[in-house]
C-alpha cells in the first residue's frame, strides 16, 4: 500500500497545482461546449494526465530506491508508457495530433514493451487445453493491437466525470490482488502506483469536474492497464488469459461495438466521433429523468449522476474476473454474459425502454 499512498498524495497535490496555476494549462482548456461528446458548461483544464504521469514517475523512483531488483522493470515500463503519454498530452495542449497518430504512438509503446519487457501474447487458454502461439508474425501484431486497443478503449469511455477513472482504478486493484496471489511483486507495485495516482486525480475530477483526464491521461492509464494485464497473465501461467479478457471487457467491447455500429449500421468512418456510446445514451435518456433541465448547474449534476451507472455495470465483469481468475471455463461464461447484457441494455435504451430500476424519477429527488 506504500506505493498507492505515495502516488495518491503526489497526484492529488500535483493536480491541485495544475488547477490553480493557469500557466500550466492555458493552451489546454476545454472550451468546446457544443461537440457531440461534450457535456460541460465551463472552461476546464484537460491535462489531468500530466499530474498522474508525474506522480507515477515519482512513485516508481521511490519503489526502485526501496527495492533495487525492480529497477530494470520499472525503467522499461516508464519508457514504454512515455510514448503513449506524449501523443496524448501534446494533443491536449495543441489539438493537432490526430487519433491515428496517437494510436500509432501507443502501438510503438506496445512494440517497445514487447522487446523491453517481454510483454507478448504467447498462449490462449481454453477449458481443457492451452493454445501456444510460438510464431512472432502472430504474437507481435496480436500483442501490439491488443495493448494499443485497450489504451484507445479507455480514451473512448472517458466521457463523464469519474467514469474512466473509477473503472480503471477497480481494474488496477484487481490486477494488484491477483498479482499478490501469485507473488508477482512487479505487477503488484506498478498496478498500485497507477491506481493511487488515478485516485489522487479523481478527488478533483468527481463530481464537479475541476479538471479532465485528457487524452494524455487516458492513453497513459489505458496503456498501463493493458500492459500490466498482459504481463500478469503471461508471466504467471496459473492466471487464465480469460481473466484479462473479462477484466478489460467493458472498454474493449465498447470500442468494438462502436466500430461495428459506425461502419455497418451508420455507414461512417469508425474514427468519426458520435454521441451514442452507452454512457452517452444513459446520460441523455436515463439520467435526464432525474434532472431534466439544460442549464449549467443541471448539466453538471447529470454529468456526475451518469458515471455510477457505468461503475456498477463494469463491476459485473471486474468482480467475477477477480474471484475466478484461474478458472477458464467460468471466465468464458461471464464474458458471454457480459456481451449479452451490454447488447440487451444498449438496445433497450435506444428504444426508450430503459429498465425501471435504472430510471431515477424526479419525484424521488
Amino acid at each position: 500500500m506504500f506505493s498507492f499512498l505515495v502516488s495518491f498524495v503526489a497526484s492529488a497535490l500535483l493536480t491541485l497545482l495544475v488547477i490553480k496555476e493557469a500557466r500550466l494549462h492555458g493552451p489546454a482548456l476545454d472550451a468546446d461546449f457544443h461537440g457531440v461528446q461534450k457535456v460541460h458548461a465551463h472552461n476546464v483544464a484537460r491535462i489531468g494526465g500530466l499530474s498522474i504521469f508525474l506522480a507515477v514517475a515519482l512513485s516508481a523512483c521511490i519503489s526502485v530506491w526501496r527495492v533495487p531488483a525492480l529497477t530494470t522493470w520499472m525503467l522499461s515500463l516508464m519508457a514504454c508508457s512515455s510514448c503513449a503519454f506524449v501523443g496524448g498530452i501534446v494533443e491536449d495542449y495543441t489539438g493537432r495530433v490526430s487519433a491515428a497518430r496517437r494510436l500509432l504512438l501507443t502501438m510503438v509503446a506496445a512494440l517497445l514493451g514487447y522487446y523491453l519487457l517481454d510483454a507478448r501474447i504467447d498462449r490462449i487458454d481454453w477449458i481443457d487445453s492451452v493454445w501456444p502461439l510460438p510464431y512472432i508474425w502472430l504474437t507481435l501484431p496480436l500483442t501490439v493491437l491488443s495493448v494499443a486497443g485497450i489504451a484507445n478503449a479507455v480514451n473512448i469511455i472517458d466521457g463523464f466525470n469519474g467514469l474512466a477513472s473509477v473503472v480503471t482504478i477497480c481494474m488496477l486493484l484487481s490486477l494488484g490482488y491477483v498479482a499478490l496471489q501469485v507473488n508477482d511483486m512487479f505487477v503488484l507495485v506498478a498496478a498500485l502506483m497507477v491506481a493511487g495516482a488515478t485516485a489522487g486525480f479523481l478527488i478533483w475530477n468527481y463530481p464537479v469536474g475541476l479538471i479532465f483526464l485528457g487524452d494524455g491521461g487516458a492513453y497513459f492509464i489505458g496503456f498501463m492497464l493493458g500492459e500490466l494485464a498482459l504481463l500478469l497473465v503471461m508471466r504467471n501461467p496459473q492466471v487464465s488469459t480469460w481473466y484479462a479478457a473479462l477484466l478489460l471487457i467493458y472498454p474493449a467491447f465498447e470500442t468494438l461495438f462502436s466500430v461495428y455500429r459506425r461502419m455497418f449500421i451508420r455507414g461512417k468512418s469508425p474514427a468519426m466521433p458520435d454521441g451514442i456510446h452507452l454512457h452517452s445514451l444513459i446520460f441523455r435518456r436515463v439520467v435526464q429523468w432525474a434532472v431534466g433541465h439544460k442549464d449549467a448547474r443541471a448539466l453538471m449534476r447529470r454529468n456526475s449522476l451518469t458515471s455510477p451507472y457505468l461503475w456498477m455495470f463494469s463491476l459485473m465483469a471486474v468482480i467475477p474476473a477477480t474471484v475466478f481468475w484461474r478458472y477458464t471455463g467460468v471466465l468464458m461464461l461471464f464474458c458471454l454474459l457480459f456481451v449479452i447484457s451490454y447488447v440487451w441494455l444498449y438496445v433497450r435504451i435506444v428504444r426508450f425502454k430503459a429498465p425501471r430500476w435504472m430510471i431515477r424519477h424526479k419525484k424521488n429527488q
